[in-house]
């Protein structure tokens, strides 16, 4: 999966938009305000930071070379994952997902309900 296939599909999730809000080469996408990936766009390889259920990330890390302990993030809850290496993008897509889904099962009664109604 390339960037533009990345961004168009977090982009098709109910909620998400994307932002600049750390510099002009982090790319970050947010549901409901929350971020749930972002990536650097100077970088020579196309690496992605998602959220991820801690135990389910050890398990992932151990399984996986191409994603490792959050780079930048809190190592317990986000993964590096590499896009552009030997994962399929049904994985890739799987894991995008468990990260929305994690920051939206986190959002406020409220959020969620709006969230479901767009």
């Amino acid at each position: 999966m390339n960037i533009e296939e990345f961004t168009a599909y977090c982009l098709s999730k109910k909620g998400v938009e994307e932002s600049f809000p750390f510099d002009e080469t982090t790319l970050v996408f947010k549901v409901m305000g929350k971020m749930f990936a972002l990536t650097g766009l100077d970088n020579e390889v196309f690496e992605v930071n998602l959220k991820c259920d801690p135990e389910y990330a050890v398990e992932l890390r151990e399984e996986y070379g191409d994603i490792r302990p959050g780079w930048h993030m809190n190592k317990k809850h986000w993964n590096t994952v590499a896009f552009e290496a030997s994962l399929d993008d049904k994985m890739l897509i799987s894991l995008v997902d468990h990260s929305y889904d994690l920051v939206v099962k986190k959002l406020k009664k409220a959020d969620r309900e709006f969230l479901n109604n767009l």
